[in-house]
């Protein structure tokens, strides 16, 4: 974040909550008349938008009215952010980084040819 954001948030923020990643939420203490408030986040670390778990995520963007914490199923996995680029990146059976070599089809599938 920058220093404008800061100072921003200084003046102007309210500490809303913050997320199991450190980020730190606020919106503005008095919005102007006819105008939504602003709501933003400050991340913790480097500024990379998919570390907003959706219960942040749907307050930020007015898809709700207070954060959905604490409100996860049982069934919902942890939010991860998006790792492309890293040394954890997902590459699926057959990519070069995994060997280049992927299992034999199991028979369900039939390689078209030109009649």
């Amino acid at each position: 974040m920058n220093l404008g954001t800061r100072l921003y948030t200084w003046l102007h923020g309210e500490f809303v909550g913050e997320d199991t990643f450190g980020n730190r939420y606020y919106r503005e203490r008095r919005a102007l008349r006819g105008r939504k408030e602003r709501r933003w986040v400050m991340y913790n670390g480097a500024l990379e938008a998919s570390k907003v778990p959706p219960e942040w995520h749907a307050w930020l963007h007015f898809s709700s009215d207070a954060p959905l914490e604490g409100k996860r199923q049982s069934w919902q996995k942890s939010h991860r952010p998006n790792l492309t680029g890293t040394k954890f990146a997902y590459f699926p059976p057959g990519h070069d980084r995994r060997g280049g070599k992927r299992d034999k089809a199991t028979g369900d599938y039939e390689s078209w040819r030109p009649s």
